[in-house]
């Protein structure tokens, strides 16, 4: 029997691991898919939101403000690309500038440090290719932006690397009470026992829950469409870019990324399959049309791809982190301000695991960094260095985003290494240039079939199951005399 054992490893499940590993106890986790950070925390705005918007006095306030001041300690420390830009809400009439005053007011109440309301010609002064309609802007310098499947897989690695045992494509068919205190949880791939269990299942999480307890939430999976633009329009702002928040979220947003790349997005839209990722020409319509309010020139034919994520929206109006039943902790309702305050949360479910009775001592030497080579990062005469050290790194595979053989290779063999073209581009950034890995997909296919030992035939695109290659076109036959 383990200590704990978490459900799910998105950001939140990750965040509870990454901070529970920091003791002397048995970390189990269990994701259903063949990779972490797989649903929501894979396909979102890559923001980490100041803290103005959650009502004062909520968990979403609290936890929103504390997220984000330790996720740029986590980043720094497990070399996680963050870029601090702020963030500007706009104003275009009287009802929105009466808005922004309601936000400003929420976080001073919420402790956001900075936040300053802008007159028309200060927001156009910072950012030139807003609309002329635009009135004022509220200012929140602490915004930032973040990679959220990188933000995620590190601290899912640092947690791996101080003893958590992780436990992919392991998805979670039910859970048992024991008689003795903690529980037996149901896997398609045999039994665990944990003395206590964390539900941090994203979308799916009402459905955990109600395997151990009476339903009391809903979870009503709401489904963003976005635009990524390429690097060329990376430069169009500087800064997050919002209009003011409706009932139905934060609204369609302009963004710049850590890659240097411009997001677009999203709509939203409440859906019946948590898993539906499928975008549609209504609603990149919408966001098109939405994004333009704010940004009249947006090049959108510049666009690389198009993609959608499903938040984990509730029929209650704040995150839900409560006791389901004895030794069964939710971590549920995960929707923005979710990934900013993930590290906020991982550390409160630790406190109250140790209110419930967790002994908890901490580790005389945890493992607290990690550092990845970036050849795209480094200047002529690191990289020359680096060659002469390790040629593989002299071996560009992704032309697009100059990602090494070295840099895949080494992907390859850390602590949760990939089992997917897809899981060496979350890693590496190999694929995720213009031609959207139309190139270097082979390649990186052949490195991973060498490093791993794996069949090509058996490696999937990104989901298990999604095989690109079919068959052998061509076989070798036997030459006798």
């Amino acid at each position: 029997m383990t200590d704990v054992a978490i459900i799910g490893c998105g950001v939140i499940g990750a965040a509870a691991a990454y901070h529970l590993s920091r003791y002397e106890i048995g970390v189990l986790i269990l994701e259903k898919e063949n990779d972490v950070s797989m649903g929501t925390s894979r396909a979102n705005s890559a923001i980490l939101h100041a803290g103005y918007s959650a009502r004062p006095g909520t968990r979403m306030a609290e936890l929103n403000v504390r997220g984000v001041a330790l996720a740029q300690e986590i980043c720094a420390a497990l070399d996680v690309p963050y870029r601090r830009t702020g963030s500007l809400v706009l104003a275009f009439d009287d009802a929105d500038l009466e808005h922004l005053g309601r936000l400003y007011d929420d976080g001073q109440q919420n402790g956001v440090p900075a936040l300053e309301l802008l007159d028309r010609d200060a927001v156009l002064a910072m950012e030139p290719n807003l609309s002329e309609q635009v009135r004022g802007a509220l200012y929140a310098p602490t915004a930032a932006i973040v990679s959220p499947w990188e933000y995620t897989l590190a601290m899912a690695e640092n947690a791996v690397e101080n003893g958590a045992r992780l436990e992919l494509e392991t998805a979670v068919t039910g859970l048992e009470p024991l008689p003795a205190g903690g529980w037996r949880i149901h896997t398609r791939r045999g039994d665990f026992e944990a003395r206590f269990v964390v539900n941090a299942a994203g979308v799916e999480a009402d459905r955990i829950h109600a395997m151990a307890a009476p339903p009391d939430f809903r979870t009503t999976p709401c489904r963003g469409e976005y635009y990524l633009l390429d690097k060329s329009e990376g430069r169009t702002v500087r800064h997050i870019i919002f209009q003011c928040p409706t009932r139905a979220g934060k609204g369609v947003l302009v963004a710049p990324t850590v890659h240097g790349n411009l997001i677009v997005g999203p709509n939203a839209e409440n859906i019946d399959d948590g898993e539906n990722t499928a975008t549609t020409a209504q609603g990149l319509a919408f966001v098109a049309e939405a994004a333009r309010k704010s940004v009249p020139g947006l090049r959108l034919g510049a666009s690389i791809r198009n993609f959608a994520g499903v938040r984990a929206n509730t029929d209650v109006g704040d995150f839900i982190i409560e006791w389901a039943a004895p030794g069964m902790l939710d971590l549920a309702g995960m929707k923005s301000p979710g990934l900013s305050a993930a590290a906020a949360v991982g550390e409160r479910a630790v406190d109250l695991l140790r209110e419930a009775g967790l002994p908890l001592r901490k580790k005389a030497r945890p493992v607290t960094g990690r550092k990845r080579v970036r050849f795209r990062d480094m200047t002529v005469p690191q990289r020359a260095d680096l060659i002469r050290r390790e040629p593989d790194y002299g071996r560009v595979i992704c032309r697009c985003e100059t990602v090494t053989e070295g840099e895949i290779i080494a992907a390859c063999h850390t602590p949760i290494p990939p089992r997917s073209i897809d899981g060496v581009k979350r890693r590496t950034h190999a694929g995720m240039g213009r031609c959207q890995g139309g190139f270097c997909a082979p390649r990186v296919m052949e490195i991973l079939s060498r490093e791993l030992g794996l069949d090509p035939l058996k490696i999937p695109q990104d989901r298990a199951g999604s095989f690109p290659l079919t068959g052998r076109t061509k076989q070798g036959g036997d030459h006798h005399a």
